[in-house]
């Protein structure tokens, strides 16, 4: 039973809201029922951090962290290989695929994960991820559990879509879906916005929030009945990584570290990736827009960029270490966006520029509460091809040529 109208006026009352219920007796009483649900579920606590975003993310100091580099790599594949290989096959790996956004960049209105790539075929951003998977899959003969995450906005389509292709020839009894909680978005006065008129906006709560998400979906059940030990988490876009990858899971074992990240070397000290890096002596990564002049100009003891290795939002984490710090809150991010609404007329409005915020938690903040990171170094051009924009640099057109030089059909 959800809440009371009165209850729900009371709610909003106390975080300067009223507005929400502007509309309400112009509802149905099933989308009255929702509005209600909706209030009733949704955090407004986190309003109040846009009035106070200069001291949410104080950053400590920032030391530079070795990555483990291709020759090292190379040189020890076959034993981290196999290492990955055996914890593979005793069930203690699982994935996590994040796809809880839209192809809204990419002038589509569907899930990105089932954008078309192909050019004199159909090929899936879902298909390239699958295969992906499946190829480590034949190589350790065992499959493998893939949790994918939707969000509010996307989750029925994509559970129809990958059913109706029969999950590209993976198991479908080991693919669980799970959706991504949502977060609130208000204008620049912190008044939550509506985007139907018995409906709050709100957007996914950013990268940060896959494991409480999975954890409230029931999923962590499952990852304790299976004895899965570490999660291997992945972005949707990037259509050539390897995932549940045997090397990077040896690596990260052999190492006894709590969370292993891939990286890439970058192609300009300013390259607009988040860099690998020890903050306050922990694990952390800083982003580009947050890199110094002083961090930019850093180098290491052989001349290189000491802040040389940028991370692909390819993760391996310690289950028992997501647990640990399940009890913590994660900083949250205040991000500006272009947020659609209902106006004062009740008319929709999808706004050309910045209108509001939306807050997000970051896996960057997880990797920062780990004691140990192992950076691994990937291959750009086999490991990096990230579908952000229609045409130029991480683009539907850039990922095209990079599957190409890796064989793949288009």
């Amino acid at each position: 039973m959800s809440i009371t109208l009165s209850q729900a006026k009371e709610k909003l009352e106390k975080y300067g809201q009223p507005h929400v219920l502007k509309y309400f007796e112009e509802l149905s009483e099933t989308e009255k029922a929702a509005l209600l649900a909706q209030i009733e579920t949704s955090d407004m606590n986190v309003i109040d951090s846009c009035r106070h975003q200069e001291e949410l993310l104080q950053r400590g100091v920032i030391t530079p962290l070795a990555a483990m580099q291709l020759p090292e790599i190379q040189a020890n594949r076959e034993s981290f290989t196999a290492t990955g290989l055996e914890a593979i096959r005793a069930g203690r790996v699982g994935a996590v695929l994040l796809a809880g956004g839209m192809g809204t960049r990419l002038g589509s209105d569907d899930p990105k994960g089932v954008y078309n790539v192909g050019i004199t075929r159909k090929l899936y951003i879902f298909e390239c991820l699958m295969h992906n998977l499946l190829d480590v899959v034949r190589q350790a003969d065992a499959w493998i559990h893939l949790f994918v995450m939707t969000s509010d906005k996307n989750h029925d389509t994509t559970v129809r879509f990958l059913t109706e292709h029969e999950f590209f020839g993976y198991k479908a009894e080991y693919v669980h879906f799970f959706q991504q909680k949502m977060a609130l978005a208000v204008d620049y006065d912190g008044k939550i916005f509506l985007e139907e008129k018995g409906k709050m906006a709100s957007s996914p709560n950013g990268n940060g929030g896959w494991f409480v998400s999975l954890k409230d979906a029931g999923l962590l059940d499952l990852v304790h009945e299976t004895g899965i030990e570490w999660l291997n988490v992945f972005a949707v876009d990037n259509v050539l990584q390897k995932i549940a990858d045997p090397c990077f899971v040896g690596a990260t074992i052999q190492k006894n570290c709590v969370v292993g990240a891939k990286v890439v070397r970058k192609v300009t000290p300013d390259e607009k990736v988040g860099a690998i890096c020890l903050e306050d002596g922990r694990p952390s990564i800083v982003e580009y827009y947050d890199m110094t002049e002083e961090l930019l100009e850093a180098k290491d003891e052989n001349g290189a960029p000491a802040y040389n290795f940028g991370v692909i939002l390819n993760y391996l984490f310690s289950v028992a270490e997501l647990e640990r710090i399940l009890s913590r809150s994660l900083p949250l991010h205040v991000v500006e966006k272009k947020i659609p609404y209902i106006n004062e007329d009740g008319i929709l409005v999808k706004p050309e520029a910045p209108n509001g915020y939306k807050f997000e938690n970051l896996v960057l903040d997880m990797i920062h509460q780990m004691e140990s990171c192992l950076p691994f170094e990937v291959v750009r051009e086999q490991e990096f091809a990230p579908i952000k924009n229609r045409t130029g640099i991480d683009s539907v057109e850039s990922a095209r040529e990079l599957l190409r030089l890796s064989g793949v059909e288009l």
